[in-house]
């Protein structure tokens, strides 16, 4: 099985196309309004017509509620949506958007995981890398997204330690917060097909 990566926190349009362009298998856009990386749900929808077939847009939410999902969904169609665990299992979707529900290292996970999940740091959107030991365990159990402080020096270790079923990265290919650059992208996503090639 290969590995998925998602790049997730556009807002331009340049850095989105080496994304598609190097092999990223997923986008992320993010509508929590107090990111650097926030996009209008309508923005987000022009930037997610230059996908093509195949490749995943993600709506990145914090802790959203029905007021946010109806916000996001009357101008955007995203693939998933990404959010809390517990927020997003207290909303009703639409039929075909699947979930990516978010877990935190240092807090308590339920005994019953869902059969794919996103693994980060303590803190969402602040490159704060998550505990990879703990990773490691989860990914025996679901497919797990291996999220938090990746970068292209370190995703490649990752990878080998963690064993995810995909990985995300944000901070780590900008040149400055909020900002993507393409050549870290492209790095990053080198690095990890080469990491993955040695599972």
């Amino acid at each position: 099985m290969s590995l998925r990566i998602k790049i997730c926190g556009f807002t331009s349009a340049r850095p989105l196309e080496a994304a598609v362009e190097a092999g990223a298998d997923a986008i992320g856009f993010v509508f929590h309004p107090a990111s650097p990386r926030y996009l209008p749900p309508a923005e987000a929808a022009q930037l997610a017509g230059r996908l093509p077939a195949g490749v995943l847009s993600v709506a990145v939410t914090l802790d959203p509620g029905p007021a946010d999902l109806a916000e996001i969904l009357q101008a955007f169609s995203p693939d998933v949506l990404q959010g809390d665990a517990e927020a997003l299992a207290a909303l009703d979707l639409p039929p075909g958007i699947a979930t990516w529900p978010v877990f935190r290292s240092g807090a308590v996970l339920p005994a019953s995981l869902p059969p794919r999940l996103l693994f980060e740091g303590a803190r969402s959107g602040t490159g704060e890398r998550a505990d990879w030991s703990a990773a490691a365990a989860l990914a025996g159990r679901c497919e797990l997204i291996l999220g938090g402080g990746l970068d292209p020096d370190n995703v490649g270790e990752a990878i080998r330690q963690v064993r995810p079923w995909a990985v995300d990265v944000s901070s780590g290919v900008e040149v400055s917060r909020g900002h993507k650059d393409p050549d870290r992208i492209r790095a990053f996503i080198r690095a990890a097909r080469a990491a993955a090639g040695d599972r």
